[in-house]
């Protein structure tokens, strides 16, 4: 396995990935950001709307459509039904954010250890798994640019001009413009060229000012010609949704400048080593490379700072920021890695032990926990359970064996380990909480009777449903009754007004309620519009 890790890195780290999340890549629920780009990806296949995208059979251009073709193919491939399917190319992006971080980790450094070091702190930093969940699609445009950035760094820094790093450069820009639009050049890009040319300078950069123009110009090209498509084919549909998505930069979710500032807490594990790596006065006497760490702070620091400027923020947005902050933590973990046996300060060897020795806790509390968590439901996952406890608990113990021993090396390796375990062993326990009340829908479910909707239904229940839920209220308040004889109704909340508009010409009768949480209706994270009645209507 050594060998493999020196010879091919980048096989080996996409591998490890593989192991740790293609195979209970099915289990988490699906959220309602997934269910809205799993409905779209279904409507590319089954109605051909490759261009001018659809979610339940109504324009969505708020997404650019290169994820949503790339998920569609998966599914082409795997079924059309399939989470995996749509879950799988998020994952190979996670692959790509790792391979290039690692490469433009050893171009900064010139060391491969150091680049494996960043490969793994990035894939095992929390929010860069939770972000394929949450908001799936973001991680294809970061994904993209990581591949820009990297090309761009081989194009500033050689001597001569590049042709082929300002062409893939371009290009992959512009794939992340056809992912999220500007997100991933303003967080992940823009604070990148401010960074290098803080610290590297732009040397020479008159040989290569056409060059990059052509840069420039190609990425608004590759990016770009999908909105003036859909702009010159549904002018009056897109302007609607650009004035709305535009409007929400500014009037939604609005939080103050300061609400970033605990980003290095999204890096989950390495929560006190990010931290550490921040204080400059502290590193740059330790570090190996100043420049690569300046530069790796500035990036950092600097996409904080820009996200912190927008009035909309959400957690989510930060995770770009997770890129460079795992190369600059790994500048502390490499020094950690080559002097901690010799580092005698508590200043310095406390917040190794709190920060390690916390994660091994964590392991070897994970069998008791975990049982008392679950001892009443995990008749049909003993085995999951006993694998994942042992596994884990071991995994533990190592940690806090090598901690003793000051083997930095080995407990960061540990500590991923760990992590990996987790998601590998111990998440099909997630399936052992699902509530009694949990009733998904689906398509058999009505039969003959065509469904449709009344107002709003969650994206979840139309994704779960497997085809087009038609909404028959419209905006004004009126009900656009179907020509059927009889049909299906779905509805949040049936109203008195609408209950009796309907009455007037058809009998309702109450058939059951579906409910998609897993969780009990106690549990806080238990989402009424989840939650949606089934009636039959026929005509009077």
């Amino acid at each position: 396995m050594l060998s493999l890790l020196k010879k091919h890195p980048i096989i080996f780290i996409c591998l490890g990935i593989a192991v740790v999340l293609l195979p209970n890549l099915h289990i988490m629920d699906v959220t309602i950001m997934e269910a809205r780009n799993f409905i779209t990806a279904r409507e590319m296949l089954t109605d051909n709307n490759w261009l001018l995208t659809t979610m339940n059979g109504e324009a969505r251009y708020e997404k650019p459509p290169l994820p949503t073709w790339l998920t569609a193919v998966s599914t082409a491939i795997f079924g059309v039904k399939s989470v995996f399917a749509m879950r799988l190319p998020a994952v190979i992006f996670i692959m790509i954010v790792a391979a290039f971080v690692f490469k433009l980790s050893k171009k900064i450094s010139d060391s491969q250890s150091f680049g494996v070091l960043s490969a793994i702190i990035v894939t095992t930093s929390f929010y860069v798994v939770g972000i394929m969940i949450e908001a799936p699609w973001d991680i294809f445009a970061h994904g993209f640019m990581c591949v820009a950035i990297y090309y761009l760094f081989a194009f500033f820094e050689a001597k001569n001009t590049q042709w082929n790093s300002a062409i893939l450069a371009s290009i992959f820009i512009g794939f992340s413009i056809l992912s999220k639009g500007p997100v991933s050049f303003y967080a992940l890009l823009l604070p990148f060229l401010l960074a290098y040319g803080f610290t590297y300078k732009y040397k020479q950069f008159n040989k290569k000012f056409l060059p990059s123009i052509f840069i420039l110009i190609l990425a608004i090209a590759v990016g770009g010609w999908w909105y003036l498509y859909v702009r010159l084919e549904d002018p009056t549909t897109f302007l609607a949704i650009t004035e709305k998505e535009t409007g929400n930069w500014s009037n939604y979710n609005v939080r103050p400048f300061y609400y970033y500032w605990s980003f290095f807490t999204q890096s989950g594990l390495w929560t006190i080593p990010a931290f550490v790596s921040l204080l400059y006065p502290y590193l740059k006497t330790r570090v190996k490379n100043l420049k690569g760490y300046q530069f790796s702070l500035l990036w950092t620091l600097l996409a904080v700072v820009l996200l912190s400027i927008i009035p909309e923020k959400k957690s989510r947005y930060l995770m770009p920021v997770l890129i460079p902050l795992a190369i600059n933590c790994s500048f502390y973990i490499d020094y950690l890695i080559r002097e901690f046996k010799n580092l005698s300060d508590k200043r310095e060897t406390l917040p190794v032990y709190f920060n390690f020795g916390l994660i091994g806790l964590i392991g070897i509390a994970f069998p008791i926990t975990t049982f008392i968590f679950l001892k009443d439901n995990l008749q049909g996952y003993w085995f999951n359970y006993i694998l994942a406890s042992v596994l884990v608990f071991n995994i533990g113990v190592l940690i806090f064996i090598n901690l003793r021993r000051k083997n930095i090396k080995l407990v960061v390796t540990f500590a991923a380990g760990l992590y990996a375990a987790l998601l590998l062993t111990a998440l099909p326990l997630k399936e052992a909480l699902n509530s009694d009340s949990f009733h998904p829908i689906s398509s058999s479910f009505t039969g003959d009777l065509k469904l449709y909707q009344l107002s709003y239904i969650a994206p979840e229940m139309i994704w779960e449903y497997g085809q087009k839920i038609p909404q028959i209220k419209k905006d004004d308040g009126s009900i656009s009754f179907p020509k059927d004889f009889s049909f299906a109704l779905l509805a949040m909340n049936l109203n008195a007004k609408d209950s009796e508009a309907i009455q007037q010409y058809y009998t309702i009768e109450k058939i059951t309620t579906f409910d998609l949480n897993t969780v009990s209706k106690e549990s806080r994270q238990y989402k009424d519009r989840l939650v949606a009645t089934y009636y039959k209507i026929i005509k009077k």
